[in-house]
């Protein structure tokens, strides 16, 4: 087992991977619902999506739900950005068993579980979306002999996807974080990375970007977090969520 060193590696099957982002997001100047937690919700009862987005701010994330907000890109009809690519990293690797649960008997560190959804550019959900996620131990290292801390998953027919795992430990010259594959069927894989707000290496690691801070709450001796993915995945109005 090591620790990473911040080096790039090769995508899984035939996506193509983006290159890693440093640049920090503007605070937001905004309040009010956002749009992806109506989404959220919507998508969790079954509610129509257009119904849901009436009267809903046109940015995903706002000051109330990640902190800050992300950058606006006019290419997204919606205002929901794509999810910035990150590096790989030299620790990534294929044929990870599937599991939604990383846990082991015995395994030490504070649990963690991670849910969310996955959507398109239309802001509507994604099923069957391979969710590969690799991570440190809670000392730190990494499992290259076998497959501890290592798992993919799909999206549920609703989008939704749930990990359980603990969270990662610490290592010189990086801040708290898992690594996530994300892969629609038939597109291009996104490699990013997923960071934990109230770190102080935060302020100091080059590849942390506010935009891919999850929303982090204790519960009892344990952590509960949250994430939505967009993928640039076209959705024209009317459309089937993308694999229907």
């Amino acid at each position: 087992m090591e620790r990473e060193t911040g080096t790039t590696g090769d995508g899984i099957r035939d996506g193509v991977d983006g290159d890693g982002e440093t640049s920090r997001p503007k605070a937001d100047q905004g309040g009010g619902p956002s749009r992806k937690t109506v989404l959220r919700a919507a998508a969790a009862v079954g509610m129509s999506l257009p119904v849901a987005l009436m009267g809903v701010p046109a940015l995903a994330r706002t000051a109330g739900e990640r902190g800050v907000a992300p950058e606006a890109t006019p290419a997204c009809d919606d205002g929901d950005d794509p999810t910035p690519p990150q590096m790989e990293g030299p620790y990534f690797k294929p044929n990870s068993p599937r599991r939604t649960s990383l846990l082991q008997p015995g395994t030490p560190g504070v649990r963690l579980t991670v849910t969310g959804y996955v959507f398109g550019r239309a802001c509507r959900p994604i099923p069957r979306v391979l969710m590969d996620f690799w991570q440190a131990d809670t000392y730190g290292t990494y499992d290259n002999t076998g497959f501890r801390f290592r798992g993919h998953q799909f999206t549920d027919a609703g989008g939704a996807f749930r990990l359980t795992t603990i969270v990662p430990g610490l290592y010189p010259g990086r801040t708290r974080h898992l690594h996530v594959k994300v892969q629609a069927p038939g597109r291009p894989v996104l490699t990013t990375q997923l960071y934990f707000p109230g770190e102080p290496r935060n302020n100091t690691d080059p590849l942390f970007d506010a935009r891919l801070l999850m929303n982090v709450r204790t519960v009892g001796n344990a952590k509960e977090a949250d994430f939505d993915f967009v993928l640039n995945v076209p959705q024209p109005p009317g459309s089937h969520p993308a694999g229907h």
